[in-house]
């Protein structure tokens, strides 16, 4: 199999990164160019032990490390840039490249080590420098839908660990419905099987027919949201959770949801 067809599948994704990298497509899409030219030229190989996506990846960031990583212009922003990518911009390169990496491309956290270079522990922590960083600045008002008195809580306290303040714990699709009235959640954590028998995707429905807000689903029943019948939620969790994994997606949803640039702008 030829190089640029290994390669094909791979491109648009490398694309993605780069213009989240960088701050715009065109400059993205050049260090890409001179990544695939590099390898045609045989200056970069492949390295054969590693997916392909992932050596590819890899070799776009041996290019970017050497050049493009030198020229970013400290503390100036663009003002034709959207404010997700602002906020990107204003966290420091090696954070932003992990935190890129494994919550935009969906690589884990030992991809990502393999395609920067590092160690383990050093992504982990570069991955948390920016979520820090992101939770600071996308503290928001919490709508926490859940039956489950103790799981409630912990939730509650994930949300409140990380800046968040939580607007109302909601039980039922009647009770979530009457909270979102009484005042905007920024964010929606979901259940899906309540207290009365009612669902909490017709809750999240319902806020989302009056209001366009991120929403996590957090359910014993993935199986009931992965039907292939409908768009299927960005962001589900398994229980039992992981709070890290929790603190990621909420991360995530608030960063890269439309709604959160609208109201930045605003």
């Amino acid at each position: 199999m030829s190089l640029l067809a290994r390669l094909a599948p791979h491109l648009p994704y490398v694309r993605r990164y780069a213009r989240a990298l960088t701050g715009d497509q065109t400059t993205g899409d050049h260090y890409v160019r001179v990544a695939l030219e590099a390898l045609a030229a045989g200056e970069r190989v492949l390295e054969a032990d590693l997916t392909p996506r992932v050596a590819l990846y890899q070799v776009f960031h041996a290019i970017w490390c050497s050049s493009g990583a030198q020229l970013e212009r400290r503390g100036e922003e663009d003002a034709a840039q959207d404010d997700p990518t602002r906020r990107l911009m204003r966290i420091a390169p090696r954070s932003r490249q992990a935190f890129l990496l494994t919550a935009l491309e969906g690589f884990t956290p030992s991809e990502a080590s393999q395609i920067l270079g590092a160690e383990f522990s050093e992504i982990e922590q570069l991955i948390a420098e920016a979520q820090t960083e992101i939770d600071a600045e996308l503290a928001t008002d919490v709508l926490i839908i859940e039956d489950e008195p103790v799981i409630a809580a912990d939730i509650e306290a994930l949300v409140t660990e990380l800046g968040h303040t939580v607007l109302d714990i909601a039980a039922t699709r009647a009770e979530a419905v009457d909270a979102v009235a009484r005042k905007t959640p920024g964010l929606v954590l979901a259940d899906i099987q309540l207290a009365d028998g009612s669902s909490g995707i017709d809750a999240v429905k319902d806020i989302l027919a009056r209001f366009d807000v991120p929403v996590i689903f957090i359910t014993a029943f993935p199986e009931r949201l992965l039907t292939g019948e409908r768009p299927e939620p960005t962001f589900l969790i398994t229980k039992p959770f992981q709070p890290e994994t929790v603190k990621a997606a909420i991360g995530q949803a608030l960063f890269f949801h439309p709604r959160n640039a609208a109201k930045q702008a605003a």
